[in-house]
């Protein structure tokens, strides 16, 4: 039987303290920004006590541990966003069972979600991943091809383009770190134009979630802060 842990509602209070203080010091709203509890690789029963204490976004990276979880807690109508990197073969699931998928960088994927995405539902939420340092090792668009491929996106039916993701790389410098999520920052301002839905920064994680609020995030990733170290699972397949 699984013992949700006795700080797990600490751990809430304090980061949605931690959130509101952000927001505060920047003049912003608490409102304004999004807690997305990650939650991907923690059992059923700790997501269920996370949604009792008000948590009501969470993140999956992996798809066949993500649906049972979904099935299961489907009457606490929670919002599901797929954070991970995406497979073209993964898509009809995610289509089907999410209602946001953060880390889209390539048409293909795209196209295939609006294509799945049921008929029934409303538009999927989407944001691009941009890898804005570069970085060989991760996913994302690079800064150059994004005008592009958010104007594709936009264009698909069943499909909501919200806006930008990033993964910075970590940083011992805290400017550096504000470096990568301004520039994230300014490559929205530059896709925002009269009738787009582009009102999303998804960037910062449990480390860095007050210079992503000060830099403009309305989405912070946060899975550690709130849940304590992830326990070891197999890779998805």
């Amino acid at each position: 039987m699984l013992m949700v842990p006795q700080n797990l509602a600490l751990n809430i209070r304090t980061v949605r303290e931690r959130i509101a203080r952000a927001a505060a010091g920047c003049g912003r709203s608490v409102d304004s920004v999004t807690l997305l509890a990650v939650s991907k690789t923690h059992p059923v029963d700790l997501i269920r006590a996370a949604a009792q204490e008000g948590l009501e976004h969470f993140g999956e990276s992996y798809v066949q541990e993500a649906l049972p979880k979904i099935e299961t807690l489907r009457g606490l109508e929670l919002t599901w966003h797929f954070v991970g990197q995406l497979q073209g073969n993964k898509t009809k699931a995610v289509a089907e069972a999410f209602h946001w998928v953060h880390g889209v960088d390539r048409l293909r994927i795209a196209r295939r979600l609006s294509e799945q995405r049921p008929f029934h539902a409303p538009p999927l939420n989407v944001c691009l991943q941009v890898n804005v340092a570069g970085e060989s090792t991760k996913g994302g668009v690079e800064p150059k091809d994004l005008p592009a491929l958010a104007r594709d996106v936009a264009a698909l039916p069943r499909i909501a383009l919200r806006g930008l993701m990033c993964i910075p790389p970590p940083q011992d410098d805290p400017a550096r770190q504000r470096h990568w999520f301004r520039e994230t920052a300014r490559l929205l301002r530059t896709l925002q134009v009269p009738g787009t839905t582009l009102d999303t920064l998804s960037m910062g994680m449990s480390d860095d979630l007050e210079v992503a609020i000060e830099e403009g995030a309305t989405i912070v990733r946060v899975g550690t802060a709130l849940f304590g170290p992830r326990p070891q699972t197999a890779k998805d397949r």
